[in-house]
């Protein structure tokens, strides 16, 4: 017997967002009544997390639905919405829910003007498209935004997805989206980086390197914050920052030939991010504005590489944290 409240839910992008979060729905025993699919991609991921759901046109999907979620890309999701609109095929009462990061319930404007419901429900995760993001999910936070009446429903089918939902202000979806972008896109560009320099000096397995390091610092990062900083940066090395400096930009200049200057993507992230961690380092105290200078100039080629002898701290049982 269907327990009470249980909705139909149409999902229009059989993405690898909108097939796990309908599959989700459907676990909380909602009814998935269509789902959209062009690639072919999409159709076999359809066909895998949602199984004896019918493929359907749009307009089809949303005059079947109670709930309407909306997984396609960003800059789509505006035009899809007027066009709904303009067909009449947003119906008075109707839920529909969106899980684009970087929009609130704005974009739906056409929808509220049609009597439904609009809703911002976005995952603050990275989904593969395969059965193992449904794990995921319980370990997941949702941004949403919602009028503040409807903000219990958006916050209800989070919660029936098995995630926590987070609420967001319309005026911060893209600050809010930007931060996550910021550490989760950025960070897949890092550890790329990294691994191609260890690959490039010979390092057959850089992830088996990597992998200890970069979980441990996530981890203390995550539970102290700033107070987990290391490294020669926030030690003021400013001969070890100029050495990083001197060597990144001479391995790039020597795939130059090969990659067309695309190495050189790993000096400019270098000098981005060490000025930045220098800058906090300064308004944590770790630093001074002088080696703030000297830092800087390390990282623009005008500080000298030295082998760190005179410098005191230095004692011949490295007695500085390494990293």
């Amino acid at each position: 017997m269907a327990r009470p409240g249980r909705l139909g839910v149409g999902i229009i992008g059989a993405g690898k967002v909108g097939a796990v979060l309908g599959a989700a729905l459907r676990g909380a025993e909602h009814a998935v009544v269509g789902v959209s699919a062009v690639s072919e991609a999409s159709r076999e991921r359809a066909e895998t997390l949602l199984p004896g759901v019918p493929i359907l046109e749009i307009q089809e999907i949303v005059e079947r639905s109670e709930l309407v979620l909306l997984a396609v890309p960003d800059d789509a999701l505006g035009e899809l919405v007027a066009g709904l609109a303009k067909l009449g095929a947003w119906q008075p009462g109707q839920l529909v829910a969106h899980t684009s990061g970087r929009f609130g319930v704005g974009i739906l404007k056409p929808v509220r003007a049609a009597g439904a419901i609009p809703l911002a429900l976005h995952p603050a995760m990275t989904f593969t498209g395969m059965s193992l993001d449904l794990t995921r999910l319980l370990d997941c936070t949702f941004g949403v935004t919602a009028d503040a009446a409807m903000l219990p429903i958006a916050q209800a089918l989070v919660v029936e997805m098995g995630a926590e939902p987070v609420a967001i202000a319309e005026a911060d979806r893209t600050l809010y989206h930007a931060a996550l972008a910021h550490s989760s896109n950025h960070m897949v560009t890092l550890v790329a980086q990294s691994s191609q320099l260890l690959r490039d000096i010979g390092v057959d397995a850089p992830e088996r390197m990597l992998g200890p390091l970069l979980r441990a610092t996530l981890e203390n990062a995550l539970a102290s914050g700033e107070s987990a900083l290391t490294g020669p940066v926030a030690r003021g090395d400013v001969g070890t920052v100029a050495a990083h400096a001197e060597a990144l930009k001479e391995h790039a200049e020597a795939l130059k030939e090969y990659d067309g200057g695309a190495g050189g993507d790993v000096l400019a992230a270098y000098r981005a991010m060490a000025r930045a961690t220098a800058r906090r380092a300064v308004n944590r105290g770790l630093l001074k504005e002088d080696q703030l200078g000297d830092i800087n100039n390390a990282l623009d080629g005008s500080g000298t590489p030295d082998n760190g002898e005179d410098r005191p701290g230095n004692d011949a049982a490295g007695t500085q944290e390494g990293n």
